[in-house]
């Protein structure tokens, strides 16, 4: 009968070591997902193909673009909520404009209660579309604090909107008293004006000597999604992979691993 305690204690005491090293555990990670407002790329509609995008990569965190609220085009669903329900996230969505007898903007995914949010609207050209950033607050369960951002910047050519986006990104995340992760569709590629800007303030997890591309799904020929973070010492880069599912949606899903380092 004593043989038999020591080994229930010794079991007990590895599976409490095996739960802290666990819960000190700081691997995060970020998808960024232009999801096509939830059609595919065949023109039908299928959140399930969403979804197995999603559960397949296993997030922790997804910044969804292009996402609609209960418009005519999306059935009058809820795209974010749907999406969160398919792959067991909490999800949020953030009006950048009013659209098809509904909303469209942004959307966050995550396995984790969210302690606050705001939506901040981005500056843009009269007749231009709105873009706006979904800003999340989250404690995770080693007890740290960081601040996730989602978010879709314009598309035109013209880049001016880009650069005042980038600009006012970069103000959002230096009023953040917590390590933060920026992810989304910038709609434009690195070395350029508005990444160059954004790239004055966040540290980019793409490798600058071979980015990869992530757009379109079919043949990726340009970088355009990304994943960024503040301030540069509390994180770390340990894994980034380009999943492209040609059906799903005309982007690459952008899938990085993250540390969050001690203070």
């Amino acid at each position: 009968m004593k043989f038999r305690w020591v080994i229930l204690l010794v079991l007990l005491s590895h599976l409490a070591w095996s739960q802290t090293k666990e819960v000190n555990n700081n691997i995060i990670k970020v998808l960024s997902f232009n999801i096509l407002h939830g059609a595919t790329t065949q023109g039908n509609f299928d959140l399930d193909v969403l979804a197995k995008v999603i559960k397949d990569a296993n997030p922790d965190f997804v910044a969804l673009q292009e996402v609609d609220f209960k418009t005519n085009r999306a059935k009058k669903y809820d795209l974010v909520t749907e999406l969160g329900w398919r792959t067991k996230m909490s999800p949020l969505f953030a009006r950048a404009m009013y659209f098809d007898g509904g909303e469209y903007g942004e959307g966050v995914l995550t396995k984790y209660s969210m302690v606050k949010s705001k939506n901040f609207a981005l500056p843009y050209t009269q007749g231009n579309e709105p873009r706006a950033a979904l800003q999340t607050i989250v404690a995770l369960p080693t007890k740290d604090t960081i601040a996730f951002i989602g978010t879709h910047l314009d598309h035109l050519e013209d880049p001016k909107d880009r650069i005042s986006q980038a600009k006012k990104l970069n103000e959002i995340g230096h009023k953040s008293v917590y390590p933060t992760i920026l992810a989304g569709d910038l709609n434009d590629v690195p070395q350029s004006d508005a990444i160059s800007i954004l790239e004055q303030f966040w540290t980019s997890a793409y490798n600058k000597s071979k980015p990869k591309a992530t757009y379109p799904s079919t043949q990726p020929n340009s970088k355009i999604d990304y994943v960024m973070y503040y301030p540069k010492n509390r994180w770390k880069v340990l894994k980034r992979e380009v999943i492209c599912d040609t059906i799903a949606s005309d982007h690459c899903a952008y899938l990085v691993t993250l540390e969050l380092l001690a203070k």
